[in-house]
């Protein structure tokens, strides 16, 4: 049914006969209440309007037919929704118009095509047939006059308004305005112009369902005020556009008489000049031959290109970078071993590895002129110094010195640039930095290199390879540039705090110098050369007014501060001056002096203090020793038991690796029971619980394993471990103790606890080479290479007495 169309260009035509016979008399068409209904898509038929429409389903020629061969009269109703292919009595709206078919025409492909006239609007009460087509009975509907003395202004008003509307639009005639200045009937005029309006069929249903001609009147003002301010703002942008263009216009005519007047002078005009400074600059840049064709290139590129184009501008800003670029600028090394060994001593203390390291290359680069430059990486805990010590390296080699930050960074992009095809684009954050140093041997420091992302931008890490491997960064590419630059003289250095998230490819071609966490002895010679003279002069004091002593330092470093670093020293000893400040300027100019007392007074109670000795006094508690990306720190490992059925029970948010040494470590003490002096069949009616304290920070790593299993014998045997022992090393079955990493971190977490011995692998022991030499002295090293050899140590040689011996426990046997 629902496949009334208008075509395109037919909507005019149905307007045009609209006009000529709006005046035709109606009234003698008498319209009967039993009319068959043609559904109309898109389009609302008003009384007296003639409107042109294409039939071509079965359903509604049949209705045409019919409608032929009788009395040619049909109702006319619009479909609620358009896209109805086939709507029911449901889907058309109550009230539509009575129309009568003035023409038809058949079309070759079967299709009818009519021109149907409105007579009156009709409701449609009843539906008395469906099929083939809508048939229903129909009431007719008046217009309502209300008694109105301004009715009549009102029609003229709304004469006016649509007069000035068809004046701005091009689809409605002129004519149209004398026919709607014609029509007296105030109703037929609201009906002739609101069905030549180009607005919603919602709308023109809306004055098609209103009765009242005061309030369609009142509905047509309002759509019209609409539709002629939009018209107008149309209006208005398109002049806009056309005075743009007219001023694009004007200024191109200005600039060729400009140019015609500078070439009648004898002067250059800008692009000229602009072209020309150009090519001076590509001359003094002297660019490798890559480089240097590509230049050239572009730069006849852009004599070509009006400067108007947008491509100008963008082949201009990469000559610039080309031209800006230190291709052949290079700062000369300072190979004085003495200065430089001067200058990282006044900056850093200690760090002998490193120095060495910087003092070895200096010693290469005297003997050789172009050695390549070393990757170095610097990995240790916060606040050790890593990149101050970078900024030490440039000054004393007397190189330019740039740092790029890493963390975050998750585009390649950012390493590598943007392809030229981009607006905006640039190169990556390398070329930007050795722009910004004017030299291309400077010292580059690659910072927090392990806190490098990746998501679907790109992979920087790999990006990476590229610029830290000495045999490829000679050629390195930024994809914006698309020439090489040379790498090879720069001096990179990465800093991590820890090297696990670093891709094995890259960590491979760095080389990695540790740098593990200071000792007390260090903090304090740090602190007072380094440390305490920047916090008094920051904070506006002198050493007249603050003095600080050697065990009040110790006192922040020990009690106040627990790091492998100094950072959080230096911020104590800051906050320290910043009371002292206050004083001075509440009138307390006496010099004060920081003693261990003052630390107290001015810092408050102490935050860390050891608990070693008192967390080690029962049995089933002994301390490990753990490596964290902040240095080395002490474990206690606890363990209890309770009646049960053979249950493990771990907790303290152990990793995988961790439990699993867990596993061989009850393993190992059950099958040597009877060496141990336990019952065999201890495990049969117990659960044994095994926990680490700090429950919310994961742990994990093999190396707590001779840890668990001493904890079990202790627990077992009722031998309390020896308080001031500490111990680190995995376990096997057999009983083995295999070595570990970070001893250094581990030795100094030991001291800072206060333990006296350490208990290490036989296959560590090379590794005290690390260790400061003090430290060595002051504290004892067990090395052992089984389990039995630790508890020996580690255990005490007796029993705590107990009133009543507990079940599974046997006196200790010898071995």
């Amino acid at each position: 049914m629902a496949d009334i169309r208008m075509r395109a260009g037919e909507e005019q035509e149905g307007q045009e006969h609209g006009v000529v016979s709006f005046e035709e008399d109606l009234g003698e068409v008498v319209v009967p209440t039993e009319l068959p209904i043609l559904p109309l898509r898109g389009v609302v038929i008003f009384p007296s309007a003639v409107v042109p429409l294409l039939i071509s389903r079965s359903s509604s020629l049949k209705l045409v037919e019919d409608c032929r061969n009788k009395d040619n009269l049909l109702g006319l109703a619009a479909q609620k929704n358009p896209e109805d292919e086939n709507p029911d009595a449901t889907g058309l709206f109550s009230r539509g118009s009575a129309g009568r078919i003035l023409k038809l025409l058949k079309y070759p492909d079967g299709s009818v095509r009519i021109l149907v006239q409105g007579l009156k609007r009709i409701e449609i009460r009843d539906y008395l047939q469906h099929e083939p087509y809508l048939r229903a009975s129909v009431a007719h509907l008046d217009d309502v006059v209300p008694p109105s003395a301004d009715l009549d202004a009102r029609q003229a008003h709304l004469v006016s308004q649509f007069a000035k509307f068809v004046s701005q639009v091009p689809y409605l005639p002129d004519e149209l305005q004398g026919v709607v200045m014609n029509i007296k009937d105030p109703g037929r005029a609201a009906d002739l112009i609101g069905s030549n309006l180009n607005i919603s069929v919602d709308e023109k249903q809306d004055l098609l369902n209103t009765l009242d001609v005061k309030q369609r009147l009142e509905k047509l003002s309002t759509i019209l005020n609409r539709e002629g301010e939009l018209v107008e703002l149309g209006q208005k942008i398109q002049s806009q556009v056309q005075s743009e263009l007219n001023k694009n216009q004007k200024e191109f005519y200005l600039r060729q008489q400009m140019r015609a007047i500078q070439k009648e002078l004898g002067e250059g005009d800008a692009k000229t000049n602009e072209i020309e400074d150009l090519r001076t600059k590509i001359e003094e840049a002297k660019m490798p031959e890559e480089a240097r064709k590509a230049a050239d290139n572009e730069l006849e590129r852009l004599r070509l290109i009006p400067p108007e184009s947008a491509e100008h501008s963008m082949v201009r800003t990469y000559l610039e970078w080309l031209v800006n670029l230190p291709w052949a600028i290079t700062t000369d090394d300072n190979l004085d071993m003495l200065h430089a060994r001067q200058v990282l001593d006044e900056d850093h203390y200690d760090l002998e590895k490193i120095k060495d390291r910087i003092l070895e290359y200096l010693a290469v680069r005297k003997l050789r002129q172009d050695p390549k430059g070393p990757i170095l990486c610097f990995v240790g805990p916060p606040g050790v110094g890593k990149t101050s010590l970078g900024r030490s390296i440039a000054r004393a080699m007397g190189r330019k010195f740039v740092r790029l930050s890493l963390g975050g960074v998750r585009d390649e992009a950012e390493i590598r640039g943007h392809r030229r095809t981009y607006i905006g684009s640039l190169p990556g954050r390398i070329v930007q930095s050795l722009r910004t140093a004017g030299s291309n041997n400077p010292l580059f420091m690659l910072d927090e290199i392990d806190k490098l992302g990746m998501d679907f931008r790109g992979d920087p890490a790999s990006a990476l390879l590229e610029v830290l491997d000495p045999e490829q960064n000679f050629s390195f590419a930024d994809h914006y540039l698309e020439v090489a630059f040379d790498l090879s003289k720069v001096m990179f250095i990465t800093t991590a705090n820890y090297l696990e998230p670093v891709p094995p490819a890259l960590r491979d071609r760095m080389e990695i110098i540790e740098l593990a966490g200071y000792t007390e002895e260090e903090k304090l010679e740090i602190a007072k050369r380094h440390l305490m003279p920047k916090q008094i002069t920051e904070n506006g004091l002198t050493t007249d007014l603050i003095e600080f002593s050697d065990e009040a330092l110790f006192k922040i470093a020990r009690s106040y501060t627990h790091e492998a670093g100094v950072r959080n020293l230096e911020r104590e000893i800051g906050s320290v001056c910043r009371k002292i400040a206050r004083a001075v300027t509440e009138g307390h100019t006496d010099k004060a002096t920081i003693s261990p007392e003052k630390v107290t007074d001015l810092l408050g109670p102490e935050k860390f203090f050891p608990e070693v000795a008192e967390r080690t006094q029962d049995p089933g508690v002994a301390i490990g020793l753990a490596w964290t990306p902040n240095g080395g720190d002490i474990l206690f490992i606890e363990a209890t038991r309770m009646a049960g059925k053979k249950g493990l029970t771990l907790t303290g948010q152990l990793g995988e690796v961790m439990k699993e040494s867990a596993q061989a470590a009850l393993s190992y003490v059950r099958s040597k029971a009877d060496r141990l002096g336990v019952a065999p069949d201890f495990y049969e009616n117990c659960d044994l619980h095994i926990h680490v304290p700090a429950g919310a920070i994961p742990k994990d790593g093999p190396s707590a394993g001779i840890t668990m299993a001493t904890a079990l014998a202790s627990l077992l045997t009722s031998r309390p471990v020896n308080p001031h022992i500490a111990m680190t090393g995995e376990i096997t079955l057999r009983g083995k103790v295999m070595p570990i990493g970070g001893v250094k971190e581990k030795t100094l977490a030991a001291r800072r606890a206060g333990v006296k011995t350490v208990i290490l692998p036989k296959r560590n022991e090379k590794d005290l080479e690390d260790v400061p030499p003090n430290v060595r002295e002051e504290m004892e090293f067990r090395f052992v290479e089984n389990i039995d050899e630790v508890l020996d140590v580690a255990l005490s040689q007796q029993p705590i007495p107990v009133d009543t011996p507990e079940a599974g426990v046997q006196a200790p046997t010898s071995s």
